[in-house]
């Protein structure tokens, strides 16, 4: 692990996380290159704001569900090869619908150099406590659509509302929101503001033994 850097579910007592690019649960249909370990890692000051964000969604009834944080400039680089390859259907319904996957980063939803690869980005959505329940938010993580953007129309009161909790949640707790998707938000005062990481996510030998 990177110095400065942490596994954020051995910080934050509680946390739900599953970390989607480690899985075949994303938009790529695979397991992405750069996680090894379904676990989320973030910076020492990513975790100090998720932990007052954490609290925030806890006084509140809720907690919180982590789909990414840190994110392997090598990820990033299979995002922009895939882009590129051709369509095989397997995730267009799911995850961009309404537009060719050539098209992802022109519209903002995939970028070359990712706030994530700084490691002060997250993703994340709210659960209800007493139930586990995820909280309807309009649409699903990775959906490449005008309706994962944040005052989009054709969701409904509900999930606008849910939305806007999750913001004033983060917000409040140091974080800048992106208009496109209603998931992602990003660490107002980075640690390394233009460092762009490529460690893996991964079990050093120490930890293997230890688990």
């Amino acid at each position: 692990m990177e110095k400065g850097f942490v596994f954020l579910d051995e910080v934050l007592p509680g946390i739900r996380w599953d970390a989607k690019y480690a899985t075949w649960d994303n938009f790529t249909g695979k397991p992405v290159d750069g996680y090894e370990v379904n676990r989320i890692v973030g910076t020492n000051e990513l975790a100090a704001a998720l932990h007052a964000a954490q609290e925030q969604a806890a006084a509140l009834g809720y907690g919180l569900l982590l789909w990414d944080g840190y994110r392997p400039q090598r990820a990033v680089n299979r995002f922009l090869q895939w882009s590129e390859e051709p369509e095989d259907g397997r995730t267009q319904s799911k995850h961009y619908p309404r537009i060719v996957r050539s098209e992802m980063i022109r519209k903002g939803y995939v970028a070359a150099q990712s706030s994530h690869s700084r490691g002060s980005a997250i993703d994340l959505t709210l659960y209800r406590a007493d139930t586990g329940a995820l909280v309807s938010m309009g649409g699903d993580f990775d959906l490449m659509d005008v309706i994962s953007h944040h005052g989009a129309k054709g969701i409904t009161e509900a999930e606008t509302k849910n939305r806007q909790l999750l913001r004033s949640i983060m917000e409040s707790s140091g974080f800048n929101s992106y208009e496109c998707e209603w998931w992602h938000y990003t660490l107002k005062n980075e640690p390394y503001p233009n460092t762009y990481f490529d460690f893996p996510i991964s079990l050093d030998r120490e930890q293997v033994i230890k688990r």
